[in-house]
């Protein structure tokens, strides 16, 4: 049986490894969500939530998980974003050392806990967001979540009153006035014009 025309262009723009909107397909098919189904029956595609789809990309190792930024890019729809663990703190040399399973994407669209392509992320949604990770942002996000964090938090402070010039005082004072919830405000300002002075 030959397939329809419109299946065949929607086949023809597969990339291994790409991530797609149902939207990405609109112009090619007048049937879309029926030839959906058909490429996801196919194993050409998956479904990775409502709308969202990754053509499957094969490697000796088995099925390779699609492009982190790419997927999250598609499932916002919109490029100011950042995808850090808090892990990453541990990178400030303020004495944290503990290890956390868990991704947040600090955002302006979402908030809340999902899965995408089998990962679970913590969308944070704020009123704005950067374009890229940088260690005056996760310093700011840190004081953001310092209640959250195992370590102690009195001992974290002290550590940063010696390595506050480490930081970029600008950047600093940009990404708490951007990202920064008034306690870490009240937090991380006083510190801040102390090593100003």
């Amino acid at each position: 049986m030959k397939r329809p025309l419109s299946l065949e262009k929607m086949m023809s723009i597969l990339i291994p490894g790409q991530v797609y909107k149902r939207s990405d397909f609109i112009k090619l098919s007048s049937n879309v969500d029926r030839n959906l189904a058909l490429l996801v029956k196919k194993d050409l595609l998956k479904k990775v939530q409502n709308g969202l789809y990754v053509c499957p990309k094969k490697t000796a190792f088995g099925e390779a998980p699609p492009d982190e930024n790419e997927l999250i890019l598609k499932f916002l729809n919109d490029d100011h974003f950042v995808v850090y663990g808090p892990s990453q703190f541990n990178s400030l040399g303020l004495g944290t050392t503990q290890l956390y399973n868990k991704k947040v994407v600090f955002n302006r669209k979402r908030h809340g806990e999902m899965e995408l392509g089998g990962r679970r992320y913590f969308f944070h949604k704020w009123r704005e967001a950067p374009k890229s990770l940088s260690k005056e942002f996760l310093l700011v996000e840190m004081m953001n979540r310092l209640d959250e964090l195992a370590e102690n938090r009195q001992d974290i402070l002290d550590r940063l009153k010696d390595k506050l010039k480490s930081f970029n005082i600008n950047k600093l004072r940009y990404a708490l006035n951007h990202f920064g919830t008034l306690s870490a405000q009240k937090k991380l300002g006083p510190l801040m014009s102390i090593g100003e002075a």
